[in-house]
């Protein structure tokens, strides 16, 4: 299938849907509302054969100049048969940025939206075990956000060194 492909099909089964698509260095994409994000993704799996997520990140836009909006989230998905690659990207914004889970579509979003959540404080909703992979429980904010210190707030005096011997 060729993005032409899935543009039309999208555009024809989601119409009542605002969808922006755009091409960029082989780079297809769709921008979609958070509220059909996990219906879209799972349409693309099935029709298309995207059976393979293979990057599941956020970024922040706090201060980017001109950004509508506060969090831009993408799925990269992959046809593994025939090499195809999409991304579909959505956007959220405070107080309280949560999106679906897509655990249940591909197993191997299961770290990388607990890393998502680590850092950005982005919320899915009905993930088996959404909890902190790359920082302590104790650690209570998110350093990918821009409004989050340079160095940090002082947490670093708060944890114990992990002192590591050499065998």
């Amino acid at each position: 299938m060729s993005f032409a492909d899935i543009k039309e099909k999208l555009t024809a089964h989601f119409a009542l849907i605002s969808l922006d698509f755009s091409s960029f260095r082989d780079n297809d994409r769709v921008v979609v509302p958070p509220s059909h994000l996990f219906e879209i993704l799972s349409y693309l799996k099935t029709t298309f054969s995207f059976d393979m997520l293979i990057d599941l990140s956020a970024a922040d836009y706090l201060h980017l100049q001109g950004a509508t909006h506060r969090y831009g989230i993408w799925y990269a998905v992959l046809n593994v048969e025939n090499g195809e690659r999409f991304i579909v990207k959505t956007h959220l914004d405070d107080p309280d940025p949560r999106l679906p889970s897509v655990y249940d579509l591909w197993k191997g979003a299961d770290w990388m939206e607990r890393e998502v959540y680590d850092m950005f404080g982005i919320e899915f909703d009905g993930h088996p075990d959404l909890r902190r992979i790359l920082l302590p429980d104790e650690f209570v904010a998110f350093p990918l956000r821009k409004d989050y210190p340079l160095r940090g707030m002082g947490e670093r005096h708060n944890f114990q060194p992990v002192i590591r011997s050499e065998s």
